[in-house]
C-alpha cells in the first residue's frame, strides 16, 4: 500500500491516503499481475477499458470528458514508462473532479 500510497504522490503530492487505499481494494487481484497493474497510453483497447470501466461504470462519466481526462493523465504520466493502474486511475478521478466520489 505504501508504494501505492507513494507512488501517486510523485504526482500529487497532497493524495489522500484513504483514497488511494480505495482504488487499490477496487483493483485487488489485477495488481498481482505486472501486466494488469500497469496501464499502457499507447494501446487503444486499454484506455478504452479504462474509459469503460473506470470513467464509465465506476465514476459515471462517460463521452469527451472522459477521453480528455484518460488523454490529460496520460500527458502528465507521460515520463513514467511503468504507469501504475493505482496512480492512473487515481489522477483520471481527480482530473474528472471525482475524488469526493471515492472517498
Amino acid at each position: 500500500m505504501t508504494d501505492y500510497l507513494a507512488n501517486v504522490r510523485k504526482y500529487d503530492s497532497g493524495a489522500d491516503e484513504a483514497i488511494v487505499k480505495k482504488i487499490v481494494t477496487h483493483l485487488g487481484i489485477a495488481l498481482r499481475n505486472r501486466d494488469s497493474s500497469l496501464v499502457s497510453c499507447t494501446d487503444p483497447e486499454e484506455l478504452g477499458r479504462v474509459k469503460e470501466k473506470w470513467c464509465g461504470k465506476k465514476l459515471g462519466i462517460t463521452g469527451d470528458a472522459a477521453d480528455k481526462a484518460v488523454e490529460a493523465v496520460c500527458k502528465a504520466m507521460a515520463d513514467d514508462r511503468t504507469k501504475s493502474r493505482v496512480t492512473f486511475y487515481y489522477l483520471t478521478a481527480k482530473e474528472l473532479g471525482k475524488l469526493g466520489a471515492l472517498a
